[in-house]
């Protein structure tokens, strides 16, 4: 096969969680791309019916279904619902992430450490197991989970400086627990044909931070650190999604990929 084709995407069916969000959207657009069918879930659906519809304005499959991963039977009436409306599910990336109170551990709450992984942790796992249970029964499939480079290095904390920002104690245990759980899906269900892998982006240009002179030692410290001098742009995790999704990495699983323009290489 032309190498360009084993990273054809077309006819299978990509649930994106978090479709309408910050990775989300590249993800979806990704997918879309390379020709997917593409299904944008969050709980805000007015969010995702303007993503589906901006993917389809520009020439890709995509439909907008509502999913709260902080409910056990949303869950299930969500994988019901694209299973009834597209036929089948080819891929899962798990994107979604509940970025509630970033705390310190003095600052973390029992409340605020459950509501956070409701979502991040036991809401993630619920969809794998019901996405998974088809894939094994179709003996094919593909689970594409979204770590951070908080997952595999512990949080440097100078190069927040004065912002205000940090990296809570709940987001690096989640992000930690997504390889694991990577690992754990790709070596059970790889008797399966079901392939599961991990992405590890480093920070995206954090254009959502209001400025002043704490954000801007952010920004300053984050580039000094990073040998690629940069955030990552829109474009930086499109081809890892695709790459993983395709069959140009069929052979690949239970990896995680980073992209951190050197971020973690230090």
């Amino acid at each position: 096969m032309n190498v360009l084709n084993l990273f054809r995407l077309d006819g299978k069916v990509a649930i994106v969680t978090g479709g309408a969000g910050m990775f989300g959207g590249q993800i979806c657009e990704a997918l879309g791309q390379a020709g997917a069918k593409v299904v944008v879930a969050s709980r805000d659906i007015d969010r995702c019916e303007e993503q589906a519809e901006s993917l389809r304005l520009n020439g890709c499959q995509a439909v907008a279904i509502a999913l709260n991963l902080a409910d056990e039977s949303s869950i299930h009436e969500f994988v019901e619902q694209t299973l009834d409306r597209m036929g089948c599910i080819d891929i899962l990336v798990n994107n979604a992430v509940s970025r509630d109170g970033l705390n310190n551990i003095e600052q973390t709450t029992a409340e605020g450490w459950q509501q956070a992984e409701q979502v991040n942790g036991l809401g993630t796992m619920l969809l794998s197991k019901a996405v998974v249970q088809t894939m094994r029964e179709r003996q094919t499939g593909n689970i594409i989970n979204i770590s951070s480079i908080q997952g595999i290095n512990g949080p440097h904390f100078p190069v927040y400086g004065d912002s205000g920002m940090t990296s809570g104690i709940e987001y690096t245990y989640t992000k930690w627990g997504m390889i694991g759980m990577t690992r754990w899906l790709a070596n059970y269900y790889g008797k399966y044909n079901v392939r599961v892998n991990c992405i590890s982006p480093g920070g995206y240009s954090p254009s959502w931070i209001e400025p002043n002179a704490g954000s801007e030692v952010f920004r300053r410290n984050y580039i000094e650190r990073t040998p690629l001098g940069r955030f990552a742009d829109d474009d930086d995790i499109k081809g890892a999604v695709v790459y993983l999704a395709s069959s140009a990495s069929k052979y690949v699983t239970g990896h995680n990929l980073v992209v951190d323009g050197g971020w973690s290489s230090w």
